[in-house]
């Protein structure tokens, strides 16, 4: 084995390593925000009810729960913009290891000799030459739609 070929291979291995990586620590933080979820739905209804059952209440205790739900709003509204955002980076994530594996596929092809390419191999590596334009077309409109909501929070 060529040295280029085994530091390709390990440069492979480590980007496979790093993915995995970020899609657990995606999934991890998926969870906490589930989680979270719940823990604000409870507050939430807890202050819905103090809220109805306001009868002889102070409007200043009024005040401070209507405050509190508004808060609970925000920060559920703040996750649901982060869960979002997560989501996209996983499909990103996805994208990235299929076009990984595309690559690679694609490459098998074009290291032939152009002699030995048989008729299947061409049409073989023409479809995955179409299949990676398609992948990071993806990509690209998911870089697009971050894109987008990044400046729409502006």
């Amino acid at each position: 084995y060529p040295t280029w070929k085994r530091t390709l291979t390990r440069r492979a291995r480590e980007a496979q390593m790093n993915r995995f990586c970020k899609a657990q620590t995606i999934q991890r933080r998926l969870e906490e925000i589930e989680v979270t979820f719940r823990e604000l739905e409870q507050q939430g209804i807890k202050l819905e009810k103090l809220l109805r059952d306001e009868d002889g209440t102070p409007a200043d205790q009024k005040t401070q729960w209507m405050n509190q739900l508004l808060y609970l709003v925000q920060k559920k509204n703040s996750l649901m913009s982060e869960e979002s955002d997560l989501m996209i980076a996983v499909q990103e994530l996805k994208l990235e290891e299929q076009q990984w594996q595309l690559d690679h596929r694609l490459r098998f092809y074009m290291n032939m000799e152009e002699s030995l390419k048989t008729p299947e191999d061409r049409v073989a590596e023409q479809e995955i030459l179409a299949q990676l334009v398609e992948v990071v077309n993806k990509r690209n409109v998911l870089i697009h739609i971050q894109e987008e909501k990044r400046l729409s929070e502006l």
